[in-house]
């Protein structure tokens, strides 16, 4: 910490009272991420283009992803030299998503804790389980029914489940669609999502499920898309759809 321009002092003795914490200052994300960047870049890492929030290191020909314990012990200890570092041991829990790891090598990804603590929320943890988030023939308009008596709980709950597609890709174009309906929901916006929660309670422990690649084959990209054709009752917009495989696991 530097002291204010215009309130510096020699005084040793004095100390600097602080009305809120650093945390909550709207400047503090991005002084850390400052910090933390310029820390990684001098260790010779290498900004992505593509995210701002992705580093890659290499050297002699060793990622950092895991393929040395040599390297990544002598990266976690000029990191440990900047920062204060914790070895939480292996990875199983992070941000509401559960990492296991499957006997044959495979990861699985998980929400289950994140899905039942919303369950509970919305009071549908005994909910009857439903084999579909949405009905083929569902068509959300701005002015279906009367308006849904609590706007501030539909925008919590579709704000949840927009979290939930991390690790449930089925749900993009689902929460994607009740999610349009922020601003007025009515109570067949509702019921919609009620759906989604009740698939959701029949799949809790569904996720994203990666395999090993097989080395003796290169790496593939392959990209499928999709769109329909003014499916939008209100403006008749068109919506599109695509997904990423990166070798056999579905990254996008």
């Amino acid at each position: 910490m530097q002291q204010s321009q215009g309130f510096e002092s020699s005084d040793k003795t004095l100390v600097c009272k602080l009305q809120k914490a650093l945390y909550g200052l709207k400047q503090a994300p991005r002084q850390w991420f400052d910090r933390l960047k310029g820390t990684l870049l001098q260790l010779g890492f290498v900004a992505s283009k593509c995210d701002p929030s992705f580093f890659v290191y290499k050297y002699k020909g060793h990622i950092i992803t895991g393929t040395s314990n040599v390297v990544i012990q002598q990266l976690t200890t000029k990191l440990h030299s900047n920062f204060s570092l914790k070895q939480l041991g292996k990875l199983d829990y992070f941000l509401g998503i559960a990492i296991k790891s499957v006997a044959d090598g495979t990861i699985l990804l998980t929400q289950s804790k994140y899905i039942r603590d919303l369950l509970q929320k919305t009071k549908m943890e005994k909910a009857q389980p439903i084999s579909s988030p949405m009905t083929a023939n569902c068509k959300l308009t701005k002015a279906d029914s009367d308006l849904f008596s609590d706007p501030s709980l539909y925008r919590s709950v579709v704000g949840a489940l927009q979290y939930t597609t991390i690790t449930r890709p089925e749900l993009s174009y689902v929460v994607n669609k009740v999610c349009q309906f922020m601003a007025n929901p009515m109570d067949f916006h509702w019921a919609a999502v009620k759906r989604i929660l009740r698939y959701l309670k029949g799949s809790i422990h569904h996720g994203l499920h990666f395999k090993v690649a097989p080395s003796s084959q290169p790496f593939t990209i392959k990209a499928l898309c999709d769109a329909d054709w003014a499916s939008d009752l209100d403006d008749r917009r068109s919506t599109s759809g695509a997904v990423i495989y990166f070798g056999p696991n579905l990254v996008s």
